[in-house]
Parts: structure tokens; C-alpha cells; sequence
């Protein structure tokens, strides 16, 4: 087939121009997720193609077109990220070329067109020297490694009232090959995030002559095309479908209208939906073979199908006639009503660890980028790559399976996901895993797996008639502080808090003994032990107080000390006061969340307390229950939070990033001893508890995937090889500096999670404080999306997340904090002065 003169192969004769001011934009290269606001009040569109060759550039030059020549004309920006072949094939030179000699065919008002190469490999400077050494006035001009061109179509420049066509290529090679074998060849490598922050910095260019998002007269078109397919590599060999998803631009997809062009575009529009863009329209080249008929069909109308006449083969043919053939349809591409108004909503969608939300600043309507500082209630640890693969993964789980029944039945992906649970976080201890929807259904299941254990060890079950015993009830053992999820049972097992009060719970009676447990926190750069007065700590020195690291807090060596007697005689006397005085009621489980009380306010619980809860429960046979749905998988640098704790549970709940925090899924784990208190002849012996999705196909490839991408080190940047634990992720000169500032009473640094508790001043404590409201609002607008607990701000990132991500939040945090703190001692100093005089 002949080849389509898309670029054609010649200079326009130009002279060398400076470069003008309103186009240098200011980078700053910050992390993976495009840094800064994109402006939506002005359409924004990704010209994607099905394969190469398709016609990418017609479209974008058609579209241009008919922006600056329509009723209602706007400045055009395009752009083009990568280009090889060049300065042969340079499609910006196509575009500002073509646009500006169709313009002039008929009555052009006043256009200024421009052209611009921003940075080229050696190798096209060498062959562009060359060209221009003789004739400098014929050639393109170069300097350094830019190179520019420029013209003007019609009159009205002058006086201000024309409009603008600014074209440019990012990065160009001289090979005609793919960009990441050009970058193997010629050099000049470029990674995705600067290319990412390169080009969202051209997409905040003001055409206008403002830059970074000042008033343009009149509106701007944006278009971005991309080199090749959907699925074609960028320079770092990323695929460009993942390169660009941080931004998220509707796609305009230049569909295949050869023979097998049906399978091309379905594969690519396929492979973009997956990713979570949203496609427009296709459109396509229609050569005689119907393959709009069969995409329609396949679409179910979903979106519009434009068909362009057949482009002219003949290398002399200048198109003029195509374009002015193919404008009606250009023109419905431009005037085609993309997004309705009505089905906006503030998160536009999630990329990582960033969402990008709608927000309206200086009367436009910008989408923003944010990091969601909450991982969506704790939920989120996916990077980019990882999201997408879980997007594929449960695509397949649900066109395979749908949703098939699990009681009776098994199917690969629940196989293999309790394969994976018993080899990771139940190694060692557990052999059964209970399926369910969420975190506190999981602990419900939990729950009556201990009571049912202790009942069976203790010879408490006369099946037929529980209460011949003599049994009044059955509590639980807990920490004051600790929160278990919001269903009735699982909150009847935490003690009261703002959580169980009489509007939120009007049945809450709480059954249990709930014990004051230590904290552990850092202040003034000091890892400190906070033991709380009912405990007999009167001869504990320094040493016992304070540490120098959190791995010291760790060590089996503490085993050992007063600090540990002296939690042996609180926990024993508190054991056998409850007996005492409760001659008809047990203790039939011991249920903690390992190491940190999340929903509680981010408490670090001194590990050697819990280790001695659990060993003093196992003297007892009371059945032990960590509640991992918040700490499990990696949330605190281990894939259980049992590893920091040094001993094993008979029972575990997980949820939240089992899936990566995609899709729900719960799992409890038990040991095989705890399995057999169910077993018997009677269906009645057996757990009745179920749910209709429980271990649900997707949920379950999801929790698959995600396992096994974060405990890998060649997926998981931040798995320490054969150390079993993740890097520090916090800097922890900055953590120390931050719990040094005066308005911070206590920093918790560990794992996934920074927080910090800000000092409240008289009753304005605890999850109802407004003590940081202002602080919070701060950081939102510095891009940290944070949802506080009361006085408690925190940072919560993903396990994949990169350490230099974490410390450009820090040093946001730092930043704002450092000057809410000022604020602070100057209030407090006022306070001190004036708050005893009466006014």
C-alpha cells in the first residue's frame, strides 16, 4: 500500500526568530504525578491512534483547522510529546504548515502560527547543522537545541485581534524508530515523570501571553498527540497508555480502516478503557471496508464513530481538497458535546497514590492533582503500574466467572488467594481462611471463632443447652483506645468512645474489660514510652523511657526489664480483679489491633505490652485475636504486623490493602485448632455465618495480584531484599525536626504512616477537635488531600510509594506546620498574658 503523505519530507523556507517569552515554561520536577493544576475551562484532548500510520496528524490538523477557521475560532496548542525521524518527520512541522496553507485558501482573518522543536538528540543537531550551514536563511534555524519557525496568515495581529496556532515537539531523535530504541542509539534518555512534568508545564502555557493559567482572550484548544499506538513504547520503554494516564485527557482514538483495522481499534480502545480513560470518539479513515459498521455494533453507541473520505495516495497531492472535504467533519469532532455538565463530580479519577479533583480557582475550572494523604480511609496502596494491573486482572475475573457461589465450590482465583494468605501473613500459625466482604464482618467471623474456642477448651458447650453452665456471658479482653469496625458485635468488643455513644449506638453495653495500655511516641527527636498512671512505674529510669530508635522498643531484650514485670503484674491483677468480681462471666477472647490504634487517634502501643497481653492469655487459653485490617500488608513495613509484636495469633482478620484497596475482600485466619471447634456430626456445630459474595472472583484475583506484587522485590521498589520488610519511607531528620516544633505533641513515624498529634488547648480534644481544621485546609491546597482525626493529622502513602515522594509531603507538612506553630506560640504567649484578666 503506498504510503500516506502524512509528513512530508521538505523545509519551509523561514528565517532564524528568537524565541518569544510567553512560551518558556517553568518546570519543576517534583514526583511520578504531574505536580500542578491543568486548566478545564478550555478543551484538553490525547490524539491517540489504534497503530502508527493511521492518520493521527490529519486528525490533528483538521481539528486545528476548524478551531481557528470556525464561527467562533480559538488559539489551537499542539503538541507532540515524541517524535523520531525527525528533523525528516516533525508532524508539528506538518500541522503548523498544513493549517496555515489551508488558511490561506480561503478569507483568513489574522493568524499567527509557530512552530517549535524544545530539545533533539546529537544526532538531529548534527544532520540540522549541516543543512543549515549553507543556506542559514533557507533552513530551519537551530540554536542550541531548539530549533523555531514561525508565519502569519492574514491580517488583524497587529491591532490584537487574531488568534494563535502554537505547535511544538517536546523531544525529538533522528532514527525512524521507536522512541526507546532511538534513546538506545542516540542517547538523550528522558524518564516518564520529567516528561510528564514537561508536558503539563506546556499545558499551563498561556497562549495568550500569560503564563501558568493567566486570562487568554478567547478560548484555547489544547491537543496532545501521542507517537504510534496506544500500546507503543515511550522513550523509557513505558507503555504511552500508562506514560500519559496520570493526566487523564479525553481520548480522541484515530481508529484503522484497513482489513484488520476492526481488531486494531476494539484492541486499543480496549486497552485504554482499562486504564480508566474516557474515549470521545473514533475516527477513521473509511477505505470501502465498512469497519465503522462493526465498531458501532460493538459499541453499543457508547460514543460517535466519524469517517473520514479515503486520503489521496499521491505524493504531489497537497490535501488541500482532502481537508476541505473531511471539514464537515472535523467540525462535529470539535462541536461535539464530549462531557456533559450534569455527570461532572469533584474526583475526576485516581492515578496511584494522587487523585485529580475538580476544583474552580481564579473563575476557571481546574482539574487538580492531590495526593490522597488517607489512602482513602486506609484503603489505597496501588502505584500506577499496580492499578492497572488489578483493572486487567478483575476485568478477566469478571468476564471469566462473573460471580459463582464459594460454599461447596472452589475456582482458581480463591485457591490461590488462601495459597497466598497462609504463605504470607499466616505463615507459621495458620492453616484456615474464612472468606468475607469487609473488615468488620471479618472481625464478627473472629469474634465467634474465639468465643467458640474458648467455650470448646473450657468445657463451657453443652450444645443443646448453652446455660446449663451456668454461664452469665462472655466478654472480651481489649485495649481502651482500639476500634474493631462498626457492626453491632464488633463495636460491643472496643471500649467507649465517641465511636459507641448513645446516637451512634443506642444497643452498646461493651462487653468487655478494657485495659489503659502504653503509648509509644516521638518528642523533641526522642523516642519516648508514655505508661499510663495505673500503672506501678515509680522506679523506671531513663533508660526504660526512652529510645533511641523504634527498633530498640523491639528488642526481646526488654523481655526481660522492670518495664516488662511491671506490665505482668497490671495485666495479672486486672485478669483476676474481673474473676473476682464477675464469678458468672469470662474472658473468651483477647482481641488488639497489633502495634497502632488507627481510628483511635494513630497510637503507637509499646509492643513488649501487647507481646506480654498475649502471652499471659495463652497461659490462660483464651483465644487470641489480631485485628490486622488496618496494619496487615505492609501498612506498617511488614507484611503482618505480628512480626514487629514477635508473637502469633490463634486468629487474624484482614482486609483494606489485601485487594490493594481496589475492591472490597476480607479474610480471617485461624488455626487448625480452632477449626476443629467446629467440627462435628450436627450442621448446627458448624460457623453460620456466610455471605452471598463472599470470596468473590474478583475481589479475590485482586488480592492475588496485589500480594504478590508487593512482597516482590522486581515490583516493589521499596521491599529490602531478603529482609522481608520495607525501607524507611519517612526521612527521619525531618520526623525528628517536626517533633521538635512547638505546637507538636507527639509524631508516630512507621511503615506507610507519618502522623502527628497537634497540641489542643482546654476541651477541644479528640476526634471532635477543630485544633487542626486550619492546617488541614492549608495542605489541600498545597496538593495533600488529608481527612484528620480530631487533633490528629496524618500521612498515610502506599507500599510501593517512592521515598523521595514521601519527603516532598514532608517538607509540604513541614512547611505549613512550622508556621502553624509560630502562630500557635504567639496565641499561647497572649493566653498566658491576658486569659486570667476579665474584659
Amino acid at each position: 500500500m503506498p504510503h500516506i503523505p502524512l509528513r512530508p519530507n521538505f523545509f519551509l523556507r523561514r528565517r532564524y526568530l528568537p524565541f518569544p517569552f510567553l512560551l518558556q515554561p517553568k518546570f519543576i520536577h517534583e514526583h511520578s504525578f504531574p505536580s500542578s493544576e491543568l486548566d478545564l475551562s478550555n478543551p484538553t484532548f490525547m490524539i491517540y491512534g489504534s497503530n502508527t500510520g493511521v492518520g493521527k496528524t490529519l486528525v490533528s490538523t483538521g481539528i486545528a483547522t476548524s478551531i481557528l477557521s470556525g464561527s467562533e475560532p480559538s488559539h489551537c496548542l499542539y503538541i507532540k510529546p515524541v517524535q523520531t525521524g525527525f528533523p525528516v518527520d516533525s508532524d508539528s512541522r506538518f500541522v503548523y504548515r498544513k493549517v496555515s496553507e489551508i488558511l490561506r485558501t480561503g478569507k483568513p482573518r489574522g493568524i499567527f502560527a509557530s512552530n517549535r522543536v524544545v530539545k533533539a538528540s546529537k544526532e538531529v543537531l548534527n544532520a540540522a547543522t549541516e543543512l543549515s550551514m549553507d543556506n542559514i536563511e533557507e533552513g530551519l534555524g537551530f540554536r542550541g537545541s531548539c530549533c523555531y519557525e514561525e508565519t502569519v496568515v492574514g491580517k488583524g495581529m497587529e491591532e490584537g485581534k487574531g488568534f494563535k496556532l502554537i505547535c511544538l515537539t517536546l523531544y525529538g531523535w533522528k532514527e525512524a524508530v521507536s522512541p526507546h530504541l532511538a534513546v538506545e542509539r542516540e542517547g538523550m534518555a528522558v524518564d516518564d515523570s520529567l516528561l510528564r512534568e514537561e508536558l503539563g508545564s506546556w499545558l499551563r502555557v498561556s497562549v495568550g501571553g500569560e503564563k501558568d493559567g493567566g486570562d487568554e482572550k478567547g478560548a484555547v484548544w489544547r491537543l496532545v498527540e501521542t507517537a504510534g499506538g496506544v500500546a507503543s513504547p515511550g522513550p523509557s520503554g513505558s507503555l504511552q497508555c500508562d506514560l500519559y494516564r496520570p493526566f487523564r485527557l479525553p481520548v480522541i482514538l484515530v481508529g484503522d480502516g484497513r482489513l484488520g483495522g476492526i481488531s486494531a481499534t476494539i484492541s486499543a480502545y480496549e486497552s485504554l478503557e482499562v486504564r480508566g480513560y474516557d474515549t470521545v470518539a473514533i475516527v477513521l479513515e473509511g477505505l470501502g471496508l465498512q469497519n465503522e459498521i462493526s465498531l458501532l455494533s460493538y459499541l453499543r453507541n457508547r460514543l460517535p464513530v466519524f469517517v473520514l473520505p479515503p486520503v489521496p495516495k499521491e505524493p504531489s497531492n497537497n490535501l488541500i481538497d482532502w481537508f476541505s472535504e473531511s471539514s464537515k467533519i472535523f467540525s462535529s469532532l470539535q462541536e461535539h458535546k464530549f462531557v456533559p455538565m450534569e455527570i461532572v463530580t469533584v474526583i475526576d479519577s485516581r492515578c496511584g497514590e494522587n487523585f485529580a479533583i475538580h476544583k474552580v480557582r481564579h473563575n476557571k475550572e481546574m482539574l487538580v492533582s492531590q495526593f490522597d494523604a488517607c489512602a482513602s480511609w486506609w484503603t489505597q496502596g496501588p502505584d500506577a503500574i499496580l492499578q492497572t494491573e488489578l483493572a486487567r486482572e478483575m476485568g478477566y475475573s469478571a468476564a471469566r466467572y462473573g460471580h459463582v457461589m464459594f460454599p461447596e465450590n472452589v475456582y482458581e482465583p480463591s485457591f490461590r488467594c488462601a495459597e497466598l494468605l497462609l504463605e504470607g501473613v499466616g505463615k507459621g500459625w495458620a492453616s484456615r481462611v474464612f472468606f468475607s466482604d469487609n473488615g468488620s464482618t471479618a472481625v464478627e467471623i473472629a469474634l465467634k471463632m474465639a468465643l467458640r474456642k474458648f467455650s470448646f477448651d473450657h468445657g463451657l458447650t453443652g450444645f443443646e443447652n448453652v446455660n446449663s453452665s451456668g454461664i452469665d456471658e462472655i466478654r472480651v479482653l481489649a485495649l481502651n483506645g482500639s476500634y474493631h469496625g462498626d457492626t453491632l458485635g464488633a463495636m460491643e468488643a472496643q471500649a467507649p468512645t465517641s465511636y459507641t455513644g448513645f446516637l451512634q449506638h443506642p444497643w452498646y453495653s461493651g462487653k468487655g474489660l478494657f485495659l489503659k495500655p502504653p503509648t509509644v511516641l516521638i518528642s523533641m527527636e526522642i523516642w519516648n514510652l508514655s505508661i499510663p498512671d495505673c500503672f506501678e512505674s515509680d522506679n523506671f529510669g531513663k533508660d526504660d523511657l526512652q529510645f533511641s530508635s523504634y527498633g530498640e522498643l523491639l528488642s526481646r531484650d526488654r523481655d526481660s526489664s522492670d518495664v516488662a514485670r511491671c506490665y505482668f503484674s497490671y495485666i495479672s491483677n486486672q485478669l483476676l480483679e474481673f474473676s473476682a468480681s464477675n464469678p458468672n462471666k469470662y474472658i473468651g477472647a483477647l482481641i488488639i489491633e497489633p502495634v497502632i490504634h488507627g481510628s483511635g487517634g494513630m497510637h503507637m502501643i509499646d509492643p513488649l505490652f501487647q507481646r506480654m497481653l498475649a502471652t499471659e492469655c495463652r497461659k490462660r487459653r483464651i483465644p487470641i485475636i489480631f485485628d490486622e485490617v488496618f496494619s496487615g500488608f505492609w501498612r506498617l513495613g511488614r507484611e503482618s504486623a505480628a512480626e514487629l509484636l514477635d508473637c502469633l495469633p490463634d486468629i487474624a482478620c484482614f482486609g483494606k490493602l489485601m485487594t490493594g484497596g481496589i475492591i472490597p475482600l476480607a479474610a480471617t485466619l485461624a488455626t487448625e485448632t480452632v477449626f476443629n471447634a467446629f467440627r462435628g456430626d450436627s450442621k448446627l456445630i458448624a460457623l453460620l455465618h456466610g455471605h452471598s459474595y463472599s470470596a468473590h472472583a474478583m475481589g479475590c484475583a485482586a488480592a492475588v495480584k496485589s500480594m504478590q506484587w508487593f512482597k516482590d522485590p522486581t515490583t516493589n521498589i521499596n521491599i529490602e531484599h531478603g529482609e522481608g520488610k520495607l525501607k524507611e519511607l519517612w526521612d527521619m531528620k525531618f520526623v525528628h525536626h517536626i517533633s521538635s516544633l512547638p505546637a507538636v505533641k507527639r509524631v508516630v513515624a512507621l511503615g506507610t504512616l507519618f502522623a502527628i498529634e497537634i497540641r489542643a488547648k482546654g476541651a477541644d480534644l479528640g476526634y471532635a477537635s477543630l485544633q487542626a481544621s486550619s492546617l488541614v485546609q492549608q495542605l489541600r491546597e498545597d496538593g495533600i488531600f488529608m481527612r484528620p482525626l480530631g487533633n490528629v493529622i496524618y500521612l498515610m502513602c502506599g507500599p510501593c510509594t517512592s521515598q523521595h515522594f514521601c519527603s516532598q509531603q514532608l517538607i509540604k507538612v513541614h512547611q505549613r506546620i512550622s508556621k502553624f506553630s509560630e502562630a500557635w506560640v504567639k496565641e499561647s504567649q497572649f493566653d498566658q498574658t491576658y486569659g486570667n484578666q476579665i474584659f
